[in-house]
């Protein structure tokens, strides 16, 4: 009588694997400050599906742009937005700009160069790409580390097939020796 693998075993060390996975990529991403708000950290989850186990972000954005930055090119509506917003995080602020009115504004002066300096910080990613992308990118994040877990889990799955095959031969010669 065969002895199959234990799926169940297998989807549990695949899991275990990405999971140190996920808190290397983390601990990598603080270690590198590429860390603003925390979303792409919170985004990032181990989940078992019917054909296996992954590590997956659902952030928006193109995770490679943690080690490659992003390239000039288009950009996406409201990435003046965006940028504001990561700011705002980073404690980043442009010199106030006053308004030469007394009427009331929309925006405080201080808001008003926080402001300006997003749209300009975005017209410039638009132009000439993020410093990380102009410098060449990195691998410090991921891409050092996607090797290592692959490689403990093929290690991992190996020793298991390897024990499957031996119950199995087992099995089957003490099937064979009652004949």
């Amino acid at each position: 009588m065969a002895t199959a693998i234990n799926i169940d075993t297998a989807r549990q060390m695949a899991f275990e694997e990405l999971t140190q996975l996920k808190e290397r990529i983390i601990a990598n991403m603080q270690a590198a400050g590429a860390v603003a708000s925390g979303r792409t950290i919170r985004s990032l989850a181990v989940v078992t599906t019917d054909d296996g186990v992954a590590l997956v972000s659902q952030q928006q954005m193109p995770f490679w742009t943690l080690e490659k930055g992003r390239a000039g090119g288009a950009i996406p509506r409201g990435f003046a937005d965006i940028i504001y917003e990561w700011m705002k995080v980073k404690g980043i602020h442009g010199d106030p700009i006053p308004y030469l009115t007394d009427r009331q504004h929309k925006y405080s002066a201080q808001e008003r160069g926080d402001r300006s300096l997003a749209w300009a910080i975005s017209k410039s990613i638009k132009n000439k790409g993020t410093k990380l992308f102009q410098q060449g990118g990195r691998d410090t994040i991921y891409s050092q580390e996607i090797p290592k877990t692959v490689a403990a889990i093929q290690t991992k799955l190996s020793a298991l097939l390897q024990s499957s095959v031996t119950r199995t031969i087992e099995d089957e010669f003490k099937e064979y020796r009652r004949k």
